[in-house]
């Protein structure tokens, strides 16, 4: 079994303990606050495995399905330790949630969940390896993976300016990020491979 599935089966489990539980999923959600003034660094991490509604969680837990186990070859491939991907996955779920900390660490309002940050993560990963693989969105409408990428990211900077939800969409821009600089950082010629595949669809 992949790591993959395996952290789709916790985050599920979870999930849907905390959905039916609200005093659990305020104590896992993100909040900049509790973390100051209590010290509750764990929610770095608990926050990344509780979700806003169900149909978050499926969005989210449907991406991971599809372009988890690819990325867990990929780092196998450059790292050769299995143990690379849920280092990487963990810490996509913290990175992604260090900008929202330092926003909104004074407000004892905001709270925030979501794997979206180690979700994008991988996505971008994914995007980096593989920039001219269809994508379907909504399983029937195809596009590369690089011009979805650029969607989600316009996405997201819409959704999180709008506001009105706990869904940390400011984590899908950071974690895109971290999914990018984090293999780059350990293997750079991925970055000059990129651009070969993207010149070689654009002569």
């Amino acid at each position: 079994m992949s790591v993959s599935i395996i952290i789709i089966i916790v985050t599920c489990l979870i999930s849907y303990t905390a959905l039916n539980n609200y005093d659990q999923l305020d104590k896992l959600s993100m909040q900049p606050y509790m973390v100051k003034n209590h010290n509750e660094y764990y929610r770095f991490i608990t926050s990344g495995f509780v979700h806003a509604d169900y149909s978050h969680l499926i969005f989210n837990m449907l991406t991971l399905f599809f372009f988890g186990p690819y990325v867990e070859d990929v780092f196998m491939a450059l790292f050769g330790l299995k143990l690379m991907y849920p280092v990487y996955y963990l810490l996509g779920i913290i990175v992604s949630d260090i900008p929202s900390y330092l926003k909104h660490r004074n407000n004892s309002y905001y709270a925030s969940l979501g794997a979206s940050g180690a979700i994008s993560a991988v996505l971008f990963t994914f995007i980096l390896v593989e920039p001219w693989t269809s994508i379907g969105v909504f399983f029937f409408i195809k596009m590369p993976a690089v011009l979805y990428g650029v969607l989600f990211l316009f996405l997201s900077a819409y959704l999180s300016r709008k506001g009105g939800s706990n869904i940390n969409h400011d984590a899908h821009f950071w974690g895109a990020l971290f999914g990018i600089v984090f293999p780059l950082a350990f293997h750079p010629e991925l970055g000059a491979r990129f651009v070969q595949l993207l010149l070689s669809r654009l002569h």
